[in-house]
């Protein structure tokens, strides 16, 4: 084929980007290079708001044909959370031929070298950010994000972690050097001398198995840290959000194949209603590297059987904010509000437990006791989605009906603090909208820890009394330990208290937030700077993002000589 851009273009136009995100992860600062703002769009080749919307209202009711080898079928029926039929069909792969067909570019993906794949990458993402308001259309429905949590979570934030896997991944890459003199004296003879090469060296097709939420903000980690290692990517989503890793998929296709490599090195496959095959495709032979964001019985499973393949999972957790004390306490309220209710908790990093001490807390205003603090919070939350058009643009719409289903049967697990209330959508009438509930629990019953210590995936947060800070500090730790945990809170101004959630935090490996009472809230991390898990307690094997999640992508092959 003939190559549209060159691997040295593609340098003098990418390489100060990745030298600024090489600066930024080792500096764990503020930045990023793709704007937040919707009105920062529309010019230099990219989509303003209006011709995002149209190009998004374009692909309804038509078929994305990627011209993939082994096509043998097309798929679709998406539904919108907000009610819309998307009408969009996507080519069903027979992956016999699809899968040898990926294998055969990775010879000279494999040659062009960490830093021509890193560029290349880094195009892909320009292009897709160009796309940006058109992709956050695809991400809003079918994930039933409201818009501007799509535009931003599946745009720019989803951008920066892929940019993130990029960067991690080439310093990883470039931290062993391509060639070596090795001379080792020998007394009185001649030495030993060899020339020796180093080359990364793909472990071999990467399955990609996206998530219904967040499809692109999950799914851009693993996508393009195993395509800058080196290794084919198929790309299997989950089959309610089809459309942002398909046209995710259709742009890398693009750029692949204009600066010379084969586009099959992406590819998409989707699958018949009930067919199953994330299972099939884990376990082929050819899968070598499996991103996994979902469940947690489907996650144990890859790792427990797809035995072939180096398997990274986000699985879920029971998160859990301690509330001790505060110096805080309308912020406090504010925070923790804002947090339960954005995306209607439909967020790996949502809390679920409030740890409250049954005595009360302490508090810039006076004492509050259990129920007082438990009150103020349902009022906090009832404030803040008082009004139905900031409610839409906070809660978005409820995914799916299992997401509904148990929100419905939470009020039934104890006394409701707040009750759940259904909104009216006036764009979309057919978007179902829930605010969130609140439901007391006695941390102290059995049958009350057979609520808290279950995930609830949703608008469902359970308020559990403990008896004092020490008991909530162990029941956190069990918390973690047994079910795991994206995220960890806690509010408190004794110094002792901070220390033991510490400790606790990091002997079970879990990410803590710590007095948040203004815009930054627990259930969000900034690419570059903020680890999204950890890898080490049972909500996931993994981090997004650090040397762990990349490094193990390749191997480094070493070819010694005679000098």
């Amino acid at each position: 084929m003939t190559a549209e851009l060159t691997v040295h273009e593609l340098i003098a136009k990418h390489r100060p980007t990745l030298d600024q995100a090489l600066e930024a992860i080792r500096t764990r600062a503020y930045w990023s290079p793709h704007p937040e703002h919707p009105k920062a769009y529309g010019e230099h080749g990219s989509l303003d708001a209006a011709a995002g919307k149209a190009a998004f209202d374009a692909l309804l009711g038509t078929r994305v044909d990627l011209g993939q080898p082994g096509t043998d079928d097309w798929t679709g029926g998406e539904v919108s959370p907000y009610g819309i039929e998307l009408g969009v069909t996507y080519p069903h792969a027979d992956v016999d031929t699809l899968l040898p067909a990926m294998r055969a570019g990775q010879r000279a993906w494999r040659d062009a070298g960490a830093e021509a794949r890193a560029v290349v990458c880094l195009e892909i993402l320009k292009r897709i950010s160009d796309r940006t308001h058109e992709f956050a259309h695809a991400v809003m429905h079918t994930s039933g994000q409201a818009f501007m949590m799509a535009f931003q979570a599946g745009g720019p934030h989803a951008q920066d972690r892929g940019l993130e896997a990029v960067a991690y991944a080439y310093a990883e890459q470039i931290r062993t050097p391509d060639t070596a003199e090795w001379t080792k004296p020998q007394g009185k003879r001649d030495p030993l001398a060899l020339t020796k090469t180093f080359t990364p060296v793909p472990r071999g097709i990467a399955l990609l198995i996206g998530c219904n939420t967040f499809p692109t903000w999950n799914g851009y980690p693993g996508l393009f840290a195993s395509l800058a290692t080196g290794n084919a990517v198929l790309v299997k989503p989950h089959p309610r959000a089809v459309l942002p890793l398909a046209l995710t998929v259709q742009v890398a296709r693009q750029v692949l194949a204009e600066a010379g490599f084969d586009p099959n090195l992406v590819a998409l496959t989707t699958e018949h209603p009930g067919e199953g095959i994330a299972k099939t495709l884990a376990t082929r032979p050819e899968i070598k590297i499996i991103d996994y964001t979902g469940s947690t019985a489907f996650g144990d499973w890859l790792e427990a059987n797809a035995r072939q393949a180096q398997v990274y999972t986000e699985k879920a957790g029971v998160n859990t904010v301690l509330v001790e004390s505060t110096g805080n306490y309308k912020g406090m309220l504010s925070n923790l509000a804002f947090s339960l209710s954005l995306y209607s908790g439909q967020m790996c990093t949502t809390p679920q437990n409030l740890l409250i001490p049954r005595d009360g807390i302490r508090t810039d205003e006076g004492p509050r006791t259990y129920d007082e603090v438990v009150a103020d919070l349902a009022r906090a939350v009832d404030g803040l989605l008082g009004d139905d058009a900031r409610a839409n643009a906070l809660l978005g719409a409820i995914v799916n009906p299992d997401v509904k289903a148990r929100l419905e049967a939470a009020a039934g697990l104890g006394e409701v603090a707040l009750a759940s209330r259904e909104i009216a959508n006036p764009e979309f009438p057919g978007a179902v909208v829930r605010t969130p509930v609140i439901v007391k629990l006695d941390g102290a019953k059995p049958d009350d820890e057979a609520a808290y210590m279950s995930e609830c995936f949703g608008p469902v947060s359970f308020a559990v009394a403990v008896d004092s800070a020490a008991d909530g500090v162990e029941l956190l730790r069990r918390t973690i330990g047994d079910k795991g945990a994206m995220t960890v809170g806690a509010y408190t101004v004794d110094a002792d208290v901070e220390r033991a959630v510490e400790e606790v935090c990091l002997e079970e490996a879990a990410q803590l937030s710590l007095n948040l009472v203004g815009g930054v809230y627990v259930n969000q991390t900034a690419a570059f700077s903020d680890f999204h898990g950890s890898g080490g307690n049972p909500a996931a094997n993994a981090a997004l993002c650090d040397g762990a999640f990349v490094a193990n992508r390749f191997r480094v092959i070493e070819v010694r000589r005679e000098a």
